[in-house]
């Protein structure tokens, strides 16, 4: 049976990875919008959120690579109209990542003040960071368990589910930050950055029994655990094992980014904070397309149609140059109401406006570089994936920043590095693939 890759099948598969996509960047950028408008130490309270954050999304993308591989996987599979022997395998993958969420966070929590120095953190910061922390990463290993199922409903070419969880964390996640943080008269005490901490809790463990409900309910995969392990595992473990080190190249950017932005001063890590998740906002939105890609492509490449693999590449790159433009055109017309949403610092909106331009700048850029890394995912191409961003990481960004660090450039200097970084990861990728599926699309 041909897969069909019409330019409304793309975006029915897209539109909801797209929503489901942001669930986690809009847990983030509730708690900074909510945080940064408390009454008292709201930059101080914006740092720590800023900070923590930067770390946890650092275990969710080192440990939530299972969602490409699995969606690799199981879309193959289902290309080669072979399901049926891959039914068992998300129920090991999924307690394998599990399991190893619960040690990072036995590990971490005792040492959560060591981490945050590590992050240049210090005094007020500091004390915020670890109370925010030691609530938030009790929600890491929902987050791993409900990226691991979203891995499963992708392959399998379906992303109305994951956005339907999405949309009731998110939801939930919002309603409760307002609730916790702020605290109702006379019925809630107000928390504020704890609040925070617990609201994105519940909204991740809400999303990920909602997740089993909808996986048992909706598709033939069981969670039950059964032996030998599939004969897919090595090869899961394998592209897991490539997108790890992959993400610890990347988190090593943002480690960079944020430890030299906190260094700055505390109006400075504010408003990167800010600029961040804003920016990764964008990244998610653009997911839509990458999920696409990553979900066709996997199917594709199982039935061996290089011809429409092909066609598939060249209509995700005009739909994400579309895209990203157009988030840099909304970026712009509201260029001076967004910030005053997160913070009204004066200091914090200033540094923040001096470097916004360059976040919107990199929004289409962002859009085909993460549209091709999805495709490569699908492919289960990891170790070349692997192998460029560390390259990028260590040839491009580090030496950037340092450069303009040098000349005092601040966070104009994170951004520039961001900048070039997103360049070196993606033109390699779209010349590989053209260079690679060219020939054989024309046999």
């Amino acid at each position: 049976m041909k897969t069909n890759i019409s330019f409304s099948h793309i975006n029915k598969l897209a539109i909801p990875a797209l929503i489901a996509g942001i669930a986690e960047p809009v847990l983030s950028i509730t708690d900074t919008a909510i945080i940064g408008n408390i009454n008292s130490n709201a930059t101080e309270s914006l740092a720590a959120v800023g900070i923590v954050g930067a770390f946890i999304s650092m275990l969710i993308w080192v440990f939530g690579q299972v969602r490409s591989a699995i969606s690799s996987i199981v879309s193959q599979y289902v290309g080669a109209n072979k399901f049926d022997e891959v039914k068992n395998l998300p129920a090991q993958a999924i307690t394998i990542v599990v399991l190893g969420s619960l040690l990072v966070l036995a590990i971490s929590f005792p040492f959560s003040e060591q981490i945050f120095q590590f992050y240049n953190a210090s005094g007020v910061i500091l004390e915020y960071c670890v109370t925010y922390f030691e609530i938030r990463i009790f929600g890491f290993p929902f987050a791993l368990f409900v990226f691991a199922i979203f891995g499963t409903f992708r392959g399998l070419q379906n992303t109305f589910y994951p956005m339907i969880i999405a949309i009731i964390g998110a939801s939930l996640n919002i309603v409760l930050d307002i609730i916790l943080v702020y605290g109702i008269e006379d019925f809630i005490p107000a928390m504020d950055i704890k609040g925070a901490a617990y609201a994105s809790v519940i909204a991740q463990i809400t999303m990920a029994v909602i997740s089993v409900i909808l996986l048992l309910k909706k598709t033939e995969i069981s969670l039950r655990i059964s032996f030998p392990f599939h004969p897919e595992i090595k090869r899961l473990l394998g592209m897991m094992g490539n997108l790890f080190i992959r993400t610890i190249a990347l988190n090593t950017a943002l480690y960079f980014a944020t430890s030299y932005a906190t260094s700055y001063g505390k109006e400075y890590i504010a408003a990167y904070t800010i600029s961040l998740n804003i920016w990764l906002l964008g990244a998610f939105m653009i997911d839509g397309y990458s999920s696409a890609g990553n979900i066709l492509s996997g199917k594709l490449l199982g039935a061996k149609d290089y011809k429409a693999l092909l066609e598939l590449s060249n209509k995700l790159f005009k739909y994400g140059l579309v895209t990203g433009f157009l988030m840099a055109l909304v970026g712009w017309i509201f260029y001076d109401s967004i910030g005053v949403i997160f913070t009204k610092e004066p200091e914090v909106l200033k540094q923040f406006y001096y470097i916004f331009w360059i976040v919107l700048f990199t929004q289409p850029i962002n859009a085909i570089t993460f549209i091709f890394d999805g495709m490569f995912k699908g492919m289960g191409e990891m170790k070349y994936l692997r192998n460029l961003l560390i390259l990028s990481t260590g040839l491009v960004f580090i030496p950037t920043l340092l450069l303009f660090d040098y000349f005092d450039f601040k966070l104009t200097a994170i951004w520039i590095a961001f900048t070039f970084w997103i360049l070196a990861r993606g033109l390699p990728l779209v010349f590989k693939f053209r260079a690679k599926f060219l020939p054989l699309a024309k046999k």
